[in-house]
């Protein structure tokens, strides 16, 4: 658990941005100001653990089970309590009241995403956590995309645009337990897209073989080497990574049935554990630098965020294969486990000024949308 707080900027509306993730490792929050111009700021940051049976109950909900929707209404209700612990945490960090902020955003857990089908079922409980904490809260932001005939995914890339957008092409690449591109060029909109699996298979392997929850700075995978058939057969043998944008993927595909059953044509190989971790990890670089050569030859550099940007045996992997400079965006001034959040401020703010941050050049909807539902406090 811990907390931050930054020197407040120029005035202007504050909003809190909620974020937890694919991972499901914890819950990230920012209190941030939007100025009339210029970027967003943080004041405060908070990040509060994920307890493991609500982790646990995220994970069973992924699939089918017994009395399942009143398990998911349960585990909503109880991240809502969780988000607004973070909530007070920022604003007491930040000796704000709650009458100060304009909104929180919160995206919820997401447990099934099939936009094809027209759904994705992101477990969150607005009103309570309206109730909670005395402030409106925006939620709900895929499902207005997704009835326009989009994915609902990525969410960010309007708000990439927004934040890191600059006068030459660059890529800002998300490491969390998916990976989305956002590619930007000047003068043009945003067009972004997920690549693949990011930390979510890296971390399952982990824990299944080491018991930790994830491999720390990648140190795990940096003792073990690539098996180049087995990354063959994972590169070639999912259809998902040919297709073209616009596309979005989460748990439902690549999950842990997923890399058993091509783990199974293996199992003569005895592959090592570590060399499998540094696989996974190899098609995790691979998959996004196959991506932006693809999509963004002339990006100069790629930014990344995210906790795989942490990573460093990820970072240096992703470096050679792209051949360009990779840079944190921390060095940017919004802190890699931090971008996610502030989309998520960012998207509130977007709602409230009627801002259309569901782009159809990202999700293929049938045209911009406002994203997100308002529930009053």
């Amino acid at each position: 658990m811990s907390a931050s707080r930054a020197s407040a900027p120029a005035s202007g509306p504050l909003f809190i941005g909620l974020m937890s993730g694919t991972s499901m490792d914890g819950v990230d929050a920012v209190l941030a100001q939007f100025p009339a111009s210029g970027r967003p700021a943080i004041l405060a940051s908070a990040s509060l653990p994920m307890p493991p049976a609500l982790r646990d109950e995220f994970l069973r909900l992924n699939s089918a089970g017994a009395n399942e929707l009143a398990r998911a209404a349960l585990a909503a209700n109880e991240l809502a309590g969780l988000y607004a612990r973070a909530c007070r945490q920022l604003l007491d960090k930040a000796d704000t009241p709650p009458a100060a902020i304009t909104a929180i955003g919160a995206h919820g857990q997401t447990v099934r995403h099939d936009p094809q089908a027209g759904y994705s079922i992101q477990l969150n409980a607005p009103s309570l956590l309206a109730e909670l904490t005395g402030i409106d809260v925006i939620a709900d932001f895929r499902s207005r995309d997704i009835a326009a005939g989009g994915q609902g995914a990525p969410l960010v890339p309007a708000f990439h645009h927004a934040v890191f957008g600059c006068g030459h092409p660059r890529a800002v690449l998300n490491l969390g337990g998916i990976a989305n591109v956002t590619l930007l060029r000047p003068g043009l909109g945003p067009r972004g897209f997920d690549t693949g699996p990011a930390n979510v298979l890296l971390d399952l392997w982990c824990r299944e073989k080491t018991g930790d929850g994830y491999d720390a700075g990648g140190r795990w995978a940096a003792t073990g080497r690539p098996a180049q058939p087995l990354l063959d057969a994972l590169l070639d043998g999912e259809p998902w990574f040919s297709l073209p944008p616009p596309k979005s993927t989460g748990r439902d595909l690549f999950n842990r049935g997923w890399l058993a059953s091509r783990l199974a044509g293996f199992a003569d190989a005895r592959i090592p554990d570590q060399d499998v971790q540094a696989t996974l990890q190899e098609l995790t670089a691979c998959t996004v630098a196959r991506a932006i050569e693809a999509h963004a030859p002339d990006a100069r550099e790629v930014l990344a965020c995210g906790g795989g940007a942490l990573n460093e045996s990820l970072m240096q992997a992703l470096q050679r294969r792209l051949g360009r400079p990779v840079i944190p965006t921390t060095e940017l001034g919004v802190p890699v486990q931090l971008v996610e959040a502030l989309a998520f401020a960012w998207l509130a703010w977007a709602h409230v000024q009627g801002v259309p941050a569901g782009v159809p050049e990202v999700t293929g909807a049938r045209g911009p949308r406002v994203l997100g539902g308002r529930y009053p406090a």
